[in-house]
């Protein structure tokens, strides 16, 4: 059984002269525990809607979406709510951290609603998280007075600190550089294989995309699986550094 299925998601919104603009067009898609996946694709190609409907934060149009083999749409609003709060991870792109708080309260936050030793040890878990992505020195810093990498590190520290079975990372080292971007998907990485979480990442990087194991493109609001040994060399073609099949 898959941990979290599409089955034909299509997504359209209603635009202001009553056309429909298309995003998504009949994706269907399994991810199973333990599966890292990786999705590519120009910007505003849809990505980050596929991502939230994968989180159970938005419904598609048509088609449908399971968690566990049960189907979202016969779930109540409180259930699914606490579905999602226990068992998905996410690391947005623009971090949605708690303006006037400091880090180690915002990877805090998931726990607040927790029970047992997750409530009671909540700010020892979250400090422990925040040491694993570099930030053990800046825990009592407020959030908005970090720079952009090191609230990235925040938003991933909040999204693991539950040990979710599904993360789901949008361009999770947009605004980290190199060398810290490659930690942070080293953490993911390391995190997901631990627990046995799924990771699912959504990237323009072809570079973070090739650490899964499987591999898709969105383009014109479809999903392909595609080969990223060929992207790598049109890219490369692209920029006008030679290959090693053409050097």
């Amino acid at each position: 059984m898959s941990l979290v299925s599409l089955d034909s998601i299509s997504k359209s919104v209603l635009l202001a002269d009553d056309s429909r603009l298309e995003i998504l067009r009949g994706i269907s898609l399994d991810v199973d525990a333990g599966d890292h996946v990786s999705i590519v694709g120009r910007s505003g190609s849809g990505k980050s809607t596929l991502l939230n409907i994968l989180g159970m934060l938005d419904a598609p149009t048509e088609g449908s979406v399971s968690f566990e083999g049960t189907p979202v749409r016969k779930m109540s609003s409180g259930r699914l709510d606490r579905l999602r709060g226990a068992n998905v991870g996410f690391v947005f792109q623009q971090f949605n951290l708690l303006a006037g708080r400091t880090a180690i309260d915002n990877v805090m936050m998931p726990l607040s609603h927790a029970s047992g030793r997750l409530f009671w040890k909540r700010r020892e878990l979250a400090a422990d998280m925040l040491e694993r992505v570099g930030l053990g020195h800046r825990i009592d810093q407020i959030a908005d007075r970090l720079s952009g990498g090191e609230q990235q590190r925040v938003a991933i520290a909040r999204a693991l600190v539950r040990n979710p079975m599904l993360i789901l990372a949008d361009e999770p080292t947009g605004a980290l550089d190199i060398d810290t971007g490659a930690s942070v998907m080293e953490l993911l990485d390391e995190v997901a294989t631990q627990t046995g979480a799924a990771l699912v990442t959504i990237t323009h990087d072809l570079h973070v995309a090739a650490r899964a194991r499987r591999h898709y493109r969105l383009e014109a609001g479809r999903l392909a699986p595609v080969d990223l040994s060929r992207a790598f060399e049109a890219s490369t073609l692209a920029a006008g550094v030679p290959s090693e099949a053409t050097a």
